[in-house]
């Protein structure tokens, strides 16, 4: 920002635009005005200076060049393309001529010609580091991690310092699954650069990636003794011990990251996973209880004490926290079925039917959501509606059991001929489940009696 108020040019510009002044600038002056509007992402008035500069200044190439970068943000590629025409003849010596060329070639999905147009700008032996980098990007855009990797390494010595490169460069050994390789650039790196935080965490998340905790925490530790307020760290750092089981060392790194973070829910929720894992449910409860008053709709946090109050025996408490948690995040279908049995189990039938709906709609493939459904219709009486729920039912799974349901329904229904002919079906599909179903569904007792001599009947 210091560097902002401080700009006299920019000042002096703005002012000039303001007030409908013309002043003169000389083309310098008029690129610094349009690189700072392009720094800041302000494409509006770096195009007006674009404008004015080449109203005084119409010849000037690199006002231009500035126009067809403006142009290519905007994506107006007609245009941009009779720009580099025109320029074409007269800047194929010039980096930043080359660089928007290549731009445009990439943004209209030509890597190869981009990469083409990158080298040609190599030779010319400026920005190498930058376009090392294009070129990479490039190849990753083919699908090449080979040659990527060649280039992102090329960027990284004209520039080690380079996070950029170093990070991809570690997305390539990746990608062609050479991790040996892989650690020895990340050592040989090290050595000369020990300080590097970008090389450490890439260190510590190689490890992590191949569940080797104790080297990760090594890199983890390295960097934050270099510097000791990355908070992301701290929470890698914990997932290691999380992952070794040692829950203690992953709730004391925790509590590291507490003093220095702003917000702080998700870190008292982590600690109470781990007070969980440690079979300490008070200590648990108080640590959800924090994330909660950090962030009062934190649903991660509320559904975690409904899973301890249930341990505990308290049911009541339990279905409360679910009922809010779920309210927070009503397409979390595990939430939704988790709110369903908690109805269920407390005699709340009725409650439970919105969440049963809900899963029927998102999971119709899934026979239970529909099993549970009509099961809880029937508890309360609605056999209409049940009877709908099961032939809607029977579209997904052509089942025994929706079929001794259904029959069920009819029966309550005085529909003897449609229970009757349910039940048939239900009996021809599987047989073997009258014994239960007739516990369930003791209306169905004497009927079952009925189909059998019947079909005795038919046979003789």
């Amino acid at each position: 920002m210091e560097e902002y108020f401080g700009n006299e040019l920019v000042k002096k510009f703005e002012e000039m635009m303001e007030n409908n002044d013309e002043f003169y600038f000389d083309t310098e002056e008029l690129e610094d005005i349009i690189v700072y509007y392009l720094e800041l992402g302000d494409f509006n008035y770096a195009d007006r200076a674009v404008n004015y500069g080449l109203k005084l200044h119409p010849n000037s190439l690199d006002i231009k060049i500035k126009k067809l970068e403006i142009l290519l943000e905007w994506e107006e590629y007609n245009t941009a393309k009779d720009l580099i025409d025109e320029l074409k003849g007269s800047s194929m010596e010039n980096t930043d001529f080359l660089v928007c060329y290549a731009k445009y070639y990439s943004n209209l999905g030509n890597p190869r010609k981009s990469i083409e147009i990158c080298k040609k700008a190599l030779t010319l032996e400026e920005e190498e580091n930058f376009l090392h980098n294009f070129i990479a990007d490039e190849y990753v855009n083919l699908g090449d991690p080979f040659n990527a990797l060649k280039h992102y390494r090329k960027a990284l010595k004209e520039d080690p310092t380079d996070e950029y490169s170093l990070e991809n460069a570690m997305v390539c050994f990746s990608d062609l699954n050479k991790s040996e390789e892989a650690i020895a650039f990340l050592n040989e790196y090290l050595d000369e650069f020990s300080y590097s935080e970008t090389a450490w965490f890439e260190y510590g998340q190689f490890y992590f990636n191949r569940k080797n905790f104790d080297e990760a925490i090594k890199g983890y530790d390295y960097l934050l003794a270099i510097n000791s307020n990355s908070v992301g760290v701290y929470a890698n750092k914990a997932a290691c011990y999380e992952a070794l089981g040692q829950y203690q060392k992953a709730i004391d790194t925790y509590e590291e990251m507490l003093e220095l973070e702003y917000t702080k829910a998700f870190t008292f929720y982590k600690i109470g996973l781990c007070n969980k894992a440690l079979k300490q449910p008070i200590l648990a409860l108080n640590s959800f209880q924090k994330s909660l008053r950090e962030d009062p709709q934190f649903y991660l946090a509320m559904m975690e004490q409904s899973y301890l109050y249930e341990e505990m025996g308290g049911m009541s408490e339990a279905l409360h926290f679910a009922k809010e948690a779920t309210q927070l995040n009503e397409n979390n279908l595990d939430y939704q079925k988790r709110l369903a049995f908690l109805f269920i189990d407390s005699g709340k039938f009725e409650e439970s039917l919105a969440c049963l709906k809900k899963l029927v709609d998102a999971e119709p493939s899934r026979f239970y959501n529909w099993y549970a459904y009509s099961e809880v219709l029937m508890l309360v009486g609605e056999y209409e509606d049940a009877v709908t729920v099961l032939n809607a039912a029977i579209k997904h799974h052509d089942r025994a059991e929706l079929y001794y349901q259904l029959s069920n329904c009819f029966f309550n229904l005085k529909d003897q001929d449609k229970g009757i002919e349910s039940l048939q079906k239900a009996l021809e599909l599987d047989p073997s489940l009258v014994k239960d179903m007739q516990k369930k569904y003791p209306f169905i007792k004497d009927e079952v009696k009925k189909v059998k001599v019947s079909k005795v009947k038919k046979k003789n």
